[in-house]
């Protein structure tokens, strides 16, 4: 599966990181890093991650 954030609407806030520790982490000056492509075994992470992101910045493409 792949991930995409729209980092023009990504305000950081971490919520994502809650959801999919494995995939989505905040680095050292709080911005978001991310693991573009994932096993599906983490997709209802990833799902869930997209779910709460406040900013509705986080796609998944098969």
């Amino acid at each position: 599966m792949k991930i995409k954030v729209d980092m023009q609407k990504c305000q950081h806030y971490g919520q994502c990181v809650f959801e999919a520790p494995d995939i989505f982490k905040l680095n050292d000056q709080d911005k978001l890093e991310y693991t573009a492509e994932a096993d599906e075994s983490q997709r209802a992470n990833v799902e869930a991650a997209a779910d709460v992101c406040p900013m509705q910045a986080i796609f998944i493409e098969s």
